[in-house]
């Protein structure tokens, strides 16, 4: 699709509603998952139309604990909705970036964030082999979802560890996070959309690498 299909598609099926965990975002969201899958013809479900629950966590804990990111150059992984690096903006992070692969999820990060009045740069792509263009923050939220995805992001995010930059990622308890490697910090309920979890809750914990 190009830009301005890309754009309609967004709007045309989803809506803009507060996220449950953290209201003070707004994103454009989705109703049915597997409806709006079918229509994106993509092989990935469609991770930029939902908040999820490690990102839900993720955004309101640096919203509570905003000295985490303020006046530093962050960087979000697999961003989605962008509803983490918004969160940053939020927060006062000086420069934000959003990374995804699928230029669906890039475009609802840059109107999502035009509909929080914040301003987040994306950068398209597989980051994977980068350093996170020197950001002094790395965030993931619900990266480690299956175990080949878990495989290539580990890397990624012990490098930036490695190099002084502080990792945090949101995670609801999925079994390939490998827990000894991180600190937890804080835990969270996280109303979540049943159809995609087959719960209307889950616990999501903050870590730190």
């Amino acid at each position: 699709m190009s830009a301005p299909t890309l754009t309609d598609f967004v709007l045309a099926n989803t809506t803009l509603t507060p996220v449950p965990l953290v209201p003070e975002v707004a994103l454009h969201s989705a109703d049915e998952a597997l409806d709006l899958w079918e229509l994106t013809h993509h092989d990935q479900p469609p991770f930029w139309a939902f908040p999820w629950a490690g990102g839900q966590a993720l955004a309101r804990h640096l919203l509570d604990h905003a000295g985490l990111v303020r006046d530093k150059k962050v960087f979000d992984l697999a961003s989605g909705s962008g509803l983490v690096a918004i969160a940053a903006a939020l927060a006062g992070a000086d420069v934000v970036t959003a990374n995804d692969i699928d230029p669906l999820a890039l475009c609802a990060v840059g109107l999502n964030a035009a509909a929080n009045g914040v301003t987040v740069h994306t950068l398209d792509g597989d980051q994977l082999d980068s350093d996170a263009h020197g950001a002094d923050v790395v965030l993931a939220g619900d990266v480690f979802y299956d175990a080949e995805i878990t495989a290539l992001v580990l890397p990624f995010l012990r490098r930036a560890s490695a190099r002084g930059a502080l990792v945090l990622l949101g995670d609801p308890d999925r079994a390939h996070l490998p827990r000894e490697e991180f600190t937890a910090q804080a835990r969270y309920e996280v109303p979540v959309p049943l159809t995609l979890e087959s719960t209307e809750t889950r616990t999501a914990t903050v870590w730190r690498a």
